[in-house]
């Protein structure tokens, strides 16, 4: 039975404010996304960036099987105490040689973790979808990708980005709006696999993101009102509840990439796949 830790950089607010949306926290939401993966599985929540977080050591770390970043509001370029801790956690992560796997926010905490850099993106967000993903000439053979196609769309909700991949990152694959969608860190003893995008997403919980940045998203230029941004959310929920249907994907523009639930999870599933033989910079 393998033993997962799941690190959510949210801050108690910001769970609470998931949870009563979308019903779950970021974790939270992993963590039913990997007992559907590994039914069985012994799987922990920790949150780094609280105050009163315990603080695990390189020994307890090497216990688990692997640990699994989450998304966030957090910009990891702002030097707060929340960030610190979350870097600290993180850096301890690769210390213990225990691979680990993050999405979004998770692969920017890694990236800066490691001595990379994340920004603000310089125009415009991603959200609901990031669009004609391609996997780099590094990324075509590598483990992460397997059985992606030439180019494949993904859920995303995200206003920064990779600036710069750390010593030891590869890059793996990059769209027109974001250049690092998804990379290999490795640091210290660890190896880390992340993507910019949100493999672990169901299309309803992206739904519900969308509604609640409706101001962000007008103010981005994405969407003109917020009827545009409800009429999108709608497209998505509609496609969650029935993802055969042809026309809903027609109307989002969406193919089975993203429709159907094991293939948005490709990645995650490679991850866990591979994830013992990755253990100590393997």
């Amino acid at each position: 039975m393998p033993r997962y830790l799941v690190a959510q950089s949210e801050l108690p607010e910001e769970r609470a404010n998931r949870r009563e949306r979308a019903g779950k926290s970021a974790g939270e939401t992993y963590k039913a996304t990997l007992l559907q993966l590994s039914p069985g599985a012994d799987i922990t929540i920790v949150s780094p960036a609280d105050e009163d977080a315990p603080a695990y050591s390189h020994e307890e770390l090497a216990g688990f099987d692997a640990v699994f970043h989450t998304g966030s509001p957090m910009h990891v370029y702002h030097e707060t105490s929340e960030v610190a801790r979350q870097l600290k956690f993180m850096r301890a992560v690769f210390a213990s040689g225990t691979p680990s796997f993050g999405s979004c926010a998770g692969l920017q905490v890694a990236v800066a973790a490691a001595g990379g850099s994340v920004r603000k993106m310089p125009q415009r967000m991603e959200a609901g979808l990031a669009r004609r993903i391609s996997a780099t000439p590094a990324g075509k053979d590598h483990p992460l990708l397997t059985g992606r196609p030439g180019s494949w769309d993904a859920l995303a909700i995200h206003g920064d980005e990779v600036e710069a991949l750390p010593p030891g990152g590869v890059l793996l694959a990059s769209n027109e709006a974001t250049q690092v969608q998804a990379a290999e860190i490795r640091h210290d003893r660890g190896v880390f696999w992340g993507v910019q995008y949100h493999p672990e997403l169901a299309l309803g919980e992206v739904a519900v993101s969308l509604q609640g940045q409706a101001e962000d998203l007008i103010e981005a230029g994405l969407a003109h009102s917020e009827e545009d941004v409800n009429a999108m959310s709608r497209r998505f929920t509609a496609l969650h509840r029935n993802p055969e249907d042809c026309a809903l994907r027609w109307q989002l523009g969406v193919d089975a990439e993203t429709a159907e639930e094991d293939r948005r999870r490709r990645e995650i599933i490679n991850f866990i796949n591979h994830a013992p033989a990755l253990r100590n910079g393997g």
